[in-house]
């Protein structure tokens, strides 16, 4: 029997609406979105500029504003380094906090290189950052503040409308990764405040390999410069052939996930709560929780189960697929930087699981995950009692 898929945070399957529209890409309308002399490309690049109009409603900004790339990793690498090297004249120096995306951990640590100065701000104990904490941290030279909207890890939202207004009066632009939010809760970007927003479609039950980047136009118009030389696609700002199936399907996903956000989301989360409450009444002792109760994405729940290790767990969890953290980072077997930075052990962090749920999950299959987790950790803690109890010489 194929395992139940709860590791939605990782990726989703592509919607069967999604795969209906993109197919015929493939075969009829491939030309390049580029080639501007025959009907080809113009068929390609008015499906582009369809896709772009659905995702920008999405997020209440201009399509023009919209720069298509190949993922949330890519629009992350371009929104800090982009922006850090265009405005290098006006200051050095970026904020961003101990709980971010590698992909903007690791871009920041790559513009230190380049002699770029970086604050990593400190979270409370579920994983906020205070705006005072950024109030505190930006300085004469400070160019760009990137906080991460949803965490990939443990589900909460950090306050950016408020982080948004501190940098507003200090004249600092502000990125937020919404890779985990967007299609989950409302991300308009005049809500949120943001002046860059980084985004993927394989989280909300598109295809891999494309996302988008939000650059605000008007007040203040973002410069940013380029991270990849060539044609000097998409204005200039990200050269490379245009993915055009990707991008319709980025699109339709977009327009789905937007049609059904008073639904999907409600459905999911209920889901969730009962997966919650599922796990609680199965193991009410030695269980940390990871996720806040509240300000938090409706899909992904994590948790630490103590005296337990966290490698035995995931190995006997044979018939979920759930993971331990960031996908992007499972094949390290250190522990998350996201939990520690939480004031979790590297033991806690090393046995945290996380679930994230997605538009096709069930009932019946939460019901029958919270079986199997009590069934696994009642026998790891089982085989862990008898090991010590025969390490001491019985009783």
């Amino acid at each position: 029997m194929r395992p139940i898929y709860m590791d939605n945070a990782a990726t989703t399957s592509v919607d069967p609406r999604v795969v209906a529209a993109m197919l015929p890409v493939f075969s009829e309308s491939y030309g390049n979105a580029a080639s501007r002399n025959h009907a080809f490309g113009w068929e390609a690049e008015e499906l582009v500029e369809i896709a772009r109009r659905e995702v920008a409603s999405v997020l209440g900004c201009e399509a023009r504003e919209l720069v298509f790339t190949s993922g949330a990793t890519e629009s992350d690498n371009l929104a800090l380094k982009g922006v850090l090297r265009a405005y290098s004249s006006k200051g050095r120096h970026l904020i961003t906090t101990k709980v971010e995306h590698p992909a903007v951990l690791d871009a920041a640590t790559a513009l230190e290189r380049d002699g770029m100065d970086v604050t990593r701000l400190r979270v409370d104990s579920e994983g906020r950052v205070a705006p005072e904490d950024v109030a505190g941290a930006i300085r004469e030279d400070t160019v760009l503040v990137s906080i991460i909207h949803g965490n990939n890890e443990t589900g909460v939202v950090q306050d950016v409308p408020s982080i948004a207004s501190v940098c507003r009066e200090r004249g600092v632009l502000l990125h937020t990764d919404a890779t985990q939010s967007f299609g989950k809760i409302p991300t308009d970007v005049r809500a949120l405040g943001c002046d860059l927003l980084s985004l993927s479609g394989h989280k909300i039950h598109g295809p891999k390999g494309v996302g988008a980047l939000f650059i605000r136009r008007r007040n203040p118009r973002v410069r940013i410069e380029p991270i990849l030389d060539g044609g000097g696609h998409e204005g200039g700002v990200r050269s490379g052939t245009a993915n055009v199936p990707g991008i319709v399907g980025l699109g339709v996903a977009a327009r789905l996930a937007s049609e059904e956000l008073e639904s999907d989301p409600h459905r999911i989360a209920t889901l969730l709560e009962r997966l919650e409450r599922g796990i609680r009444e199965r193991l009410p002792d030695g269980v940390l929780w990871n996720t806040p109760e509240s300000g938090r994405l409706p899909h992904i729940l994590n948790f630490s189960v103590t005296g337990v290790e966290g490698e035995a767990l995931l190995l006997a969890m044979r018939n979920v697929a759930v993971s331990s953290g960031s996908a992007c980072a499972s094949a390290s077997l250190e522990p998350s930087h996201v939990l520690l930075a939480l004031g979790r052990s590297p033991a806690e962090a090393r046995a945290a699981l996380r679930f994230s749920l997605g538009r096709f999950n069930t009932e019946e299959e939460v019901d029958r995950v919270i079986d199997e987790v009590g069934t696994v950790v009642g026998t790891l803690r089982a085989a862990r009692a008898r090991h010590r109890t025969g390490r001491d010489g019985g009783a």
